[in-house]
């Protein structure tokens, strides 16, 4: 049994959460919850304290570590994934993140693995609102790879951004076109798995990213297309919801303890 603890729980650490709690998970132990909104990881507590389980709700990150988790999963925000990663997996805890905008950072990603090395854990990459990380592995290692991301979005999904504005509403456009690594400092919390495919594949920097903006359009697609001398493999994933990322977490949990492992 292994013992998981979840730093974030807002609706998609919650749903991982419930997936332990309901016996999807049935090789862990969900044993400790941290988030900065304290009713949300009460919520949680409270949910497994009716099924008989004892959970703890940590004051603090700090206070997380102290319950020596083998598992955390991380489900905050690149910012967290940034403070918090180095001290976890320094104490030998493996971390499941989906905040992977924080690896954008080359110097950050390149400190995590070393770290990671160093004292025996490991970080896993859910694969979010996309997916296709074995064939952008593959083809890339192949050699002369060149890899593209294209996001569309809904004009409500970026308000708040520095590319809003209200004709948006009326207007398809793209909005943002450059690289991976350009745009996750323009949409820290947006375009997580822009990150994730690229550092699966080419990397940050050679990732082209193209984002549009199309009026009355819900949910993400999100495209990554690959191609070698002789590969060309294009992954298109559309999603109403941001729950597939949770779901991703959640198998990559199951792959973990699995004994067959589809790669």
């Amino acid at each position: 049994m292994k013992r998981l603890v979840i730093a974030g729980c807002g609706k998609l650490g919650t749903i991982v959460a419930d997936a332990v709690l309901n016996g999807i998970l049935p090789e862990y132990e969900l044993i400790g919850v941290f988030s900065r909104t304290a009713k949300k990881a009460e919520a949680i507590a409270n949910k497994a304290h009716e099924k008989g389980i004892e959970c703890r709700i940590a004051e603090s990150f700090d206070n997380l570590i102290d319950l020596n988790p083998d598992i955390m999963v991380e489900a905050a925000s690149p910012a967290a994934m940034r403070q918090w990663a180095v001290t976890a997996l320094k104490h030998g805890i493996s971390i499941v993140t989906l905040s992977i905008g924080a690896f954008a950072d080359d110097e950050f990603y390149d400190e995590v693995r070393h770290t990671a090395k160093d004292h025996n854990a490991q970080v896993y990459i859910a694969s979010g609102a996309t997916g296709g990380f074995d064939v952008l592995q593959t083809a890339t290692l192949m050699g002369n790879a060149k890899a593209e991301f294209f996001n569309e979005k809904g004009p409500d999904a970026l308000k708040g951004t520095p590319v809003y504005d209200d004709s948006l509403q009326k207007e398809e456009r793209t909005v943002f076109s450059g690289t991976a690594s350009e745009a996750i400092m323009q949409f820290p919390t947006k375009v997580n798995v822009t990150v994730a495919a690229a550092r699966a594949s080419v990397g940050p920097d050679s990732m082209k990213v193209t984002m549009r903006s199309t009026p009355g359009f819900k949910g993400d697609t999100q495209r990554v297309e690959i191609r070698n001398e002789q590969v060309h493999a294009v992954i298109d994933v559309y999603s109403a919801t941001a729950e597939i990322a949770a779901w991703s977490v959640i198998n990559t949990l199951r792959n973990i303890t699995s004994p067959i492992v589809f790669c």
